[in-house]
């Protein structure tokens, strides 16, 4: 059985993924497009995710060096795709073999003040940030592409479940007689 958690991670960087595909074809100018209220750019904020689900596998397991820098924004699509295919790998992993313990508590001392103290964190909280977080900002650049009369992809959790043929219509066996 596929834990809850693994499922929700998954649908979470197959969004990000599709997003990140859908933005592919929009024109080079388009991907700098933003609208007040939102993080920046799609770009930037795509970067923004990107590196958020690194910066939070890390505190898990090791994450391939360099990670995203979000702060430039100046990342290309290729690049972003590249890093989330390691977090993609980085989120299997942490779920393969053995039980992950989402009670389990992490310290972490990469704090943005260097002089304050570690944080202990238990892991569950960790794994629903990185799902809510990649959510809130997708949908951010959907407020971006819908403000510029651009189509946006449908990522929910619907659209995820129909992909993974787990969302599908009944069929009623015809019988003839």
């Amino acid at each position: 059985m596929t834990p809850p958690m693994l499922r929700q991670l998954r649908h979470d960087v197959w969004a990000t993924e599709r997003l990140i595909e859908h933005c592919r074809g929009l024109e080079p100018e388009q991907i700098e497009l933003t609208v007040p209220g939102t993080y920046g750019t799609i770009r930037r904020t795509l970067a923004h995710i990107v590196a958020a689900d690194e910066r939070y596998l890390r505190r898990f397991r090791a994450m391939p060096e360099p990670l995203v820098d979000d702060d430039t924004g100046t990342s290309t699509l290729d690049e972003l795709a590249v890093h989330l295919s390691n977090v993609k790998e980085a989120v299997e992993k942490l779920f393969a073999g053995q039980d992950f313990d989402a009670d389990r508590v992490v310290r972490d001392a990469r704090r943005r003040n260097p002089a304050d103290p570690p944080l202990l964190i238990t892991s569950w909280v960790l794994l629903t940030q990185f799902a809510h977080h990649g959510s809130d900002h997708r949908a951010q650049i959907g407020t971006i592409l819908g403000a510029h009369q651009l189509p946006a992809p449908d990522l929910d959790v619907w659209a995820y479940g129909r992909a993974n043929d787990a969302v599908k219509e009944e069929r009623k066996s015809t019988i003839s007689g």
